[in-house]
């Protein structure tokens, strides 16, 4: 009798062995809430965008020639106008000396014409006066009249060779001033190509040479960065702007949408896209440098206080997952308001209590599985 028990004690513990061991198993998933908070409509750049200064100068003479000071070093800051290479002119500078000392030349010989013509004016006139009393011929006057119109002929052509000698000085005068090189604007210097005593030159057309001094500013910069064709109707300017940068990657930087490119580039192997620019508007940093690149993501529109959830644990836009009061994965649609690449609004479907799964990815999670939060 012992012996029978004991065997079915046995198969009791066997079998209830056997029925646990092929019980299933809760899935163990990871679950979040919707919360209240923002929720913002926005388009992001495809590629990095790049900081860029507001104005760049590359900058060549018109002329060649050999260097001959360089006023500037580079990362120097300089102001508008002020002097920053020359070539040697010392041949252009003496024949200006020449051509002045022709021009004042000219003037006197004006003067002198112009005083005789004027003095031959004043005979003409008291020939004629004489001519009325009957005191001097016909002859007399006629001749007075005619040296008279001579010589003040004399005078305007004299006056002319001023005119002549003035554009000559202006012409070397700016034969020379194309010997200098001035700042367009104030800014900083870039990079400078060349050494004094070397020869520079302009670039020919169609050969790209390096320019002699590469200027910008560097206390006003934009962001550029180019925006998927599909999204270009949607952006206007003036709408607000998220700015990312790797250098100050804890700064909240904002800006505004300055401009959106008239037409969309299509570059081979490449994704047709419009470029846009941005304002910085809350960014002083002396260290704003231009090549940095940048991310940018223009607000279309937003809604603060509303529920919303991470817009990948929303499944083709369409449903979510939840963990129902018996621990089984449901499949229940929500209707999507706003939306962006990390929150998305939920104007229907979905309440602030409801376990919504967040491991999505996990193998065999699908609705009608039994589960338990881990």
């Amino acid at each position: 009798m012992v012996k029978w028990f004991k065997w079915l004690l046995a198969l009791a513990i066997f079998s209830g062995g056997f029925w646990w061991l092929n019980q299933e198993k809760p899935l163990q998933v990871d679950i979040v809430y919707a919360e209240m908070g923002l929720v913002e409509a926005t388009v992001a750049n495809t590629r990095a965008g790049t900081v860029t200064a507001c104005q760049r100068a590359r900058m060549s003479l018109p002329i060649g020639g050999q260097i001959e000071q360089i006023y500037v070093k580079e990362g120097q800051l300089v102001e508008q106008g002020q002097l920053l290479l020359s070539l040697w002119n010392k041949d252009r500078k003496a024949k200006l000396a020449e051509v002045k000392a022709l021009f004042s030349a000219s003037q006197k010989n004006q003067k002198r014409a112009c005083i005789v013509a004027d003095n031959a004016d004043k005979d003409a006139t008291r020939q004629q006066s004489l001519l009325s009393q009957k005191l001097t011929s016909q002859e007399k006057l006629d001749s007075a009249i005619a040296n008279a119109e001579a010589f003040q002929a004399s005078c305007e052509a004299a006056s002319a060779e001023v005119d002549a000698k003035q554009a000559m000085v202006n012409t070397i005068a700016a034969n020379i001033e194309q010997t200098y090189m001035h700042a367009p604007f104030s800014g900083t210097i870039a990079e400078i190509t060349g050494e004094v005593g070397e020869y520079t030159m302009p670039s020919p057309p169609g050969v790209p040479t390096p320019p002699a001094i590469d200027m910008l500013t560097h206390d006003c910069h934009y962001i550029s960065a180019p925006i998927d064709e599909v999204d270009a109707a949607r952006l206007i300017p003036g709408q607000s702007v998220r700015i990312s940068l790797d250098a100050f990657r804890n700064e909240a930087i904002t800006g505004s949408l300055r401009r959106v490119s008239p037409y969309v580039q299509d570059f081979e192997k490449q994704a047709r896209t419009v470029t846009v620019e941005v304002d910085l508007t809350e960014h002083k940093s002396p260290h704003l440098l231009a090549g940095y690149s940048a991310d940018v993501e223009v607000i279309l529109a937003s809604k603060d206080k509303v529920l919303r959830l991470n817009s990948d644990l929303i499944i083709n836009d369409e449903y979510v997952l939840l963990l129902n009061h018996d621990n089984i994965i449901t499949k229940q649609a929500v209707t999507i308001g706003l939306s962006n690449w990390q929150y998305s609004e939920i104007s229907r479907g979905l309440r602030l209590t409801d376990k919504v799964i967040s491991s999505v990815g996990l193998a065999g999670v699908k609705p009608g599985v039994l589960a338990t939060n881990k």
